[in-house]
Order: C-alpha cells, then structure tokens, then sequence
C-alpha cells in the first residue's frame, strides 16, 4: 500500500547542493576502513515487507508545545521501543525497511519533525536544541518507557543532543551517518544561501523526478549524492522517502539551526550505549565523522558499511536491521 500523497512535493537537489557547494571534509582525507559483514549483505530490498502494509492504519497525531506532530506507530510487545528520527528533507518514510521487521516483538515510532513531512512549522524557533526537547516531550506524551533513539543525519544530531540534555532518558542511542562534526564548523551564511537555492527549485525537481524515476539511469543521476547505487533500490522507496520528505517549510530553518551548532564537547559526558553506523561513500556526511564521534562517545561502537551512501538503513536493509537488532539485545 503506498504512503505517498500525490500534493507531496519532493526534491533531492536541497542534498546535491549541499554536496556540492558545502563539501564537509576534503576529499584526500582517507575513508574509514569497512567492516566485515559478518552475515548477508545485499544492496537493497527487492521485495520489501513495507510494501505489504496499509500504513493508514498506523498513522497518528499528538499535539506537544501548541505543534501537531505527524508519527507512524506500530508493533508491541516486551522488548525496547524504538524511536526513529529522520534527516534534513526527510520524513518518517526515511525508515520504512526497519519499522516492519522491528516492529515484530517492539513498539515502534517513526515521527515527522515539525517542518517536515507532514507535520505542520511550530510556533517555536527550529534549532537543533528545540528538536531536542521535542524528541523528549514527544517520548513523555505517547509515554514511551525504556526506548532507544536512532537518528538519521540531522536526526542523529538531533538524538546526539537530546542524550546529552538529559542522559537518563534513552537506554541506548543510535548515530546513523549522523550530523554534528563536520557541520560545526561550516559557516552561515553560504549554507543558507543554497538552502534557499534549494527550497527555490523544488517544484521543477519534482516533475522531473516524476518524469523519468522509471529509467535506472535517471535514478542513478538524480539520487547519486544520497545512494551509492540509486538504480538498484526499487523506484517505489525513492518515490516514498523524497515525495515525503524534501521541499518542506522547515527546511531553511533547519539548516539554520543545525550550521555551526556545536556539541562536541558534551558528548564526552555522554554514557549512553551508542552504535555508530555509517556508509563507507557517503557524500553528505563524511564517514570520516564517524570517528569524530567514536573519539567523544566513550561507550561506543562504530561500524562501516562498504559501498554504501548516506542511508544505510535503506540502502542495506538485511545489514542494518541485524547489526541494530544485535546492539538492542546486547
């Protein structure tokens, strides 16, 4: 059953940008070395168990702070609840291989930052640190108990800050190719300005996406900054991630919030158990930021995905959903 609403628009090009005039780290710097797998590791999911769900019946609303916030919610049972936090220009979509097989034996929430998918902008200033708060209130109000955090890009950031405001509140945390290194010492103002490049072209992206998302070649031009092998992922997880996910009201504000914010220093004080994921070939965030985090979080563990891009998590899905599964249960 699909997700996607047909007034959703979408763009990767805010990411293309990004990559482009905003480059993270220098490209001569070494990449990390990958890990093994220790188990399959294919490259996409060609017949995907999200495909099979009718997702009208586990979306939901909550209002916390004056802000109505868009969340899927699904599965039950004993063990640890998940959290899941998505990205800059993405949307709960940005998880759709892991809630199913998650959601098998935990209850499992995926939400819409205000700004982004189908949440509406708050009356409140975006910041890294108002997401923060966001992520613990949103907790509080769907009375989520023990749970762990796994966040995404700027929803890594986001998680990274809600653990070290208030340490107690996940037992575990997860950083997938998360912000929060390099993006500390970007400057303003030229982040800003392709933001508004980006959020400017948006509509025109969508119909071309629209246009050519059937031809593997197209897929590959218009996606290479977030996916390794674009044209290897099925065209209906490109269509529901983005169409959700990018050209969103909150956009400008985010990369507002997030450029030159920094939290190094607290994540020292951060002994929450983290797993730390990252594609070997991001080129949004650099995977050589994954060991800017495993320097600083001192209960950490760091794997690297080979041939892999900026989403791991959708990109291989049969890796990530085990090496996840074996971090909770340990």
């Amino acid at each position: 059953m699909s997700t996607r609403r047909q007034d959703a628009p979408s763009t990767t090009l805010a990411r293309q940008l990004l990559e482009e005039f905003l480059p993270f780290a220098p490209p001569s710097s070494p990449l990390p070395d990958p890990t093994p797998a220790e188990g399959p590791d294919p490259y996409g999911n060609p017949d995907p168990e999200w495909l099979e769900i009718d997702w009208r019946e586990h979306l939901r609303q909550v209002e916390i702070d004056g802000t109505r916030v868009n969340y899927v919610e699904l599965g039950s049972g004993p063990r640890m609840a998940i959290v899941f936090v998505h990205g800059l220009s993405g949307s709960w979509q940005n998880w759709l291989e892991n809630i199913p097989h998650f959601a098998r034996e935990r209850r499992v929430l995926a939400l819409d930052l205000p700004g982004f998918g189908h949440s509406p902008m708050p009356e409140w200033e975006i910041s890294i640190e108002s997401y923060g708060r966001l992520l613990h209130r949103f907790c509080d109000a769907l009375s989520v108990g023990d749970c762990a955090v796994v966040g995404n890009s700027m929803g890594g950031f986001i998680s990274a800050e809600a653990a070290s405001a208030q340490p107690d509140r996940f037992e575990k945390l997860v950083l997938v190719s998360a912000a929060g290194v390099s993006s500390a010492r970007l400057r303003r103002q030229p982040a800003e300005t392709v933001a508004r490049m980006a959020t400017a072209a948006a509509p025109l992206l969508l119909k071309l996406q629209q246009r050519g998302l059937r031809r593997p070649r197209v897929r590959w031009a218009t996606f290479k900054g977030l996916f390794q092998h674009p044209e290897a992922l099925r065209r209906e997880l490109l269509l529901e991630t983005f169409h959700n996910g990018a050209g969103r009201p909150g956009f400008l504000a985010a990369v507002q919030g997030l450029v030159g914010y920094d939290i190094l220093d607290q994540l020292a004080e951060v002994d929450v158990p983290t797993l730390i994921v990252w594609g070997r070939n991001d080129r949004v965030v650099p995977s050589q930021d994954a060991v800017g985090f495993a320097q600083r979080l001192r209960n950490s563990r760091t794997v690297i995905f080979d041939d892999t891009g900026h989403l791991p998590q959708l990109e291989r899905p049969t890796r990530f959903n085990r090496v996840l599964e074996t971090f909770l249960a340990g």
